[in-house]
């Protein structure tokens, strides 16, 4: 019984260091996303040089990929805090 307790009283720097690796791999997974998703759309054949039109839609995409990511997490934080005031509503 005493180690469940233990487990569940991890070390808040442990803790920490865990949620900050966690962003980091995330941010590195949605960089991976974008830069396939905005690659396959804009990049029609590879040269030595971008050319504006590629550079227009390599921009646009990565700015629509940025806003709907960020409308997303946005969402999810409203969702969460909406159950979470509603469970405490009624725990008091």
């Amino acid at each position: 019984m005493d180690g469940q307790g233990g487990a569940g009283a991890a070390d808040p720097q442990l803790q920490h260091f865990i949620e900050i690796e966690s962003q980091k791999q995330r941010f590195q997974q949605l960089v991976h996303q974008m830069t396939e998703v905005c690659w396959e759309k804009c990049m029609d054949k590879p040269g030595p040089k971008l050319d504006s039109r590629s550079e227009a839609c390599f921009v646009n995409c990565v700015e629509r990929f940025i806003d709907t990511s960020q409308f997303i997490l946005n969402r999810l934080e409203q969702t969460q805090r909406g159950r979470g005031s509603s469970s405490e509503s009624m725990s008091d």
